[in-house]
């Protein structure tokens, strides 16, 4: 396979299936923080490689896999360590974003990215921590899904903040998004409909002019799916406020998890990783008592707002894929954006599955839908039924 695209880290590592089933002959390729017997991941970073050894067994999620028939066929490309949204790798170089070659492919599930989005495989495998699945598929125009953090089995995987570390998966066909999703997630017992839709006001403030035009065709279109639909702002302090209850937690984890091999080692690592880890550094957790206390408030205000039968649409990213390389004010402006809409669905836990339908300037920009904790199996299933009814509809941008 020739990889022109920049998606592959390793593509001689391959694994046949073990097993019949609803995956049979379908291929997939696994982001380079997965354990495979007696080999050595490489998370994103030269140094993590030179410092740790083979794996001794193979990650349960990519068991499950095989077992069901796919094929793994190599392990693809990621941000160091996972700590970016971006795709760029100082080490690795940047996989192509098919859709948009001039632009990022998004972050840290780069690789996985790449290869789905350009036929590589036909489906593939990456981590979601704050946004990693959601917003690599958005900017590649793939379907993709972050699940309820706990459903799917991370053990095996290379940890970034393990709270809120998920196994996440990508496909250009919704339907090879749901039969992965069979394999992996647990069964649900749940089979009525969700009977309310909820559109987040702040939201859907966030997107450029073109983006939320055309993610808006979209959201008139789930309207009709429902009875309900209703206008509701989640943070009442602000979204704002509650990306950084997410990046302090998160950077706090960080740390605990991989500060002493940072200061035993002295890495190298690329600009901006190399920020985010130094500010990781200077957090102590008897300091981060409030954002602690405020993520458990929001998990259960959630909770409450979803339960078991309301789903919340939210745009998945500010707009397309930004343009490579770009950096200063403009750059941050847009990650913070990112992260407000990123961190709803990570500080609470849920799934949050985004959908590859519209464009805006040519370029691919995700519609995202978050459901209550567990709602996994009803949340595709509902995705399935929008898309099947918006495949007679004009919804490009």
């Amino acid at each position: 396979m020739n990889d022109q695209w920049n998606a592959f880290i390793d593509q001689e590592v391959k694994l046949v299936p073990t097993g019949k089933g609803a995956l049979d002959g379908r291929t997939f390729a696994v982001k380079d923080v997965f354990s495979i017997k007696g080999y050595t991941s490489s998370a994103g970073n030269p140094d993590w490689l030179r410092t740790h050894g083979p794996a001794e067994e193979t990650a349960d999620s990519i068991r499950k896999l095989l077992d069901a028939g796919a094929a793994l066929t190599g392990t693809l490309q990621t941000d160091e360590l996972m700590y970016s949204l971006n795709g760029e790798n100082a080490h690795y170089g940047t996989p192509v974003n098919p859709k948009a070659p001039d632009r990022i492919p998004g972050g840290s599930s780069s690789g996985s990215a790449a290869a789905a989005a350009a036929g590589l495989v036909d489906f593939a495998i990456g981590t979601d921590t704050g946004g990693s699945v959601r917003i690599p598929s958005s900017y590649c125009g793939l379907y993709g899904i972050r699940p309820t953090h706990g459903a799917v089995d991370i053990s095996g995987v290379i940890p970034l903040a393990k709270s809120f570390d998920t196994v996440g998966w990508m496909a250009q066909d919704l339907n090879l998004l749901a039969q992965a999703g069979d394999v992996l997630l647990p069964a649900s017992d749940k089979k009525n409909p969700f009977q309310r839709i909820l559109i987040e006001e702040e939201t859907w403030a966030l997107p450029d002019t073109e983006t939320k035009a055309a993610l808006r065709r979209l959201l008139l279109a789930a309207e009709k799916q429902t009875t309900h639909a209703e206008h509701v702002r989640v943070a009442e302090e602000g979204l704002a406020a509650w990306a950084e209850v997410f990046r302090t937690i998160q950077a706090l984890e960080i740390w605990e998890e991989h500060g002493s091999w940072i200061t035993k080692e002295q890495p190298v690592f690329g600009p901006g990783i190399a920020e985010r880890f130094q500010m990781a550094g200077t957090l102590k957790k008897a300091e981060c008592q409030s954002q602690l206390h405020k993520r458990k408030d929001i998990q259960q205000r959630m909770d409450e707002l979803l339960k078991d039968d309301a789903l919340l649409i939210i745009p998945t990213a500010p707009g397309p894929a930004p343009l490579l390389n770009l950096h200063g004010e403009d750059a941050e402006q847009y990650r913070a954006k990112t992260m407000q809409l990123t961190c709803i669905a990570g500080l609470a836990g849920l799934p949050q599955i985004t959908l590859p339908l519209t464009e805006a300037g040519g370029l691919p920009v995700g519609l995202s839908v978050i459901a209550g904790r567990h709602q996994d199996r009803r949340l595709i299933q509902w995705a399935s039924a929008f898309v099947q009814a918006c495949s007679g509809e004009e919804v490009k941008g």
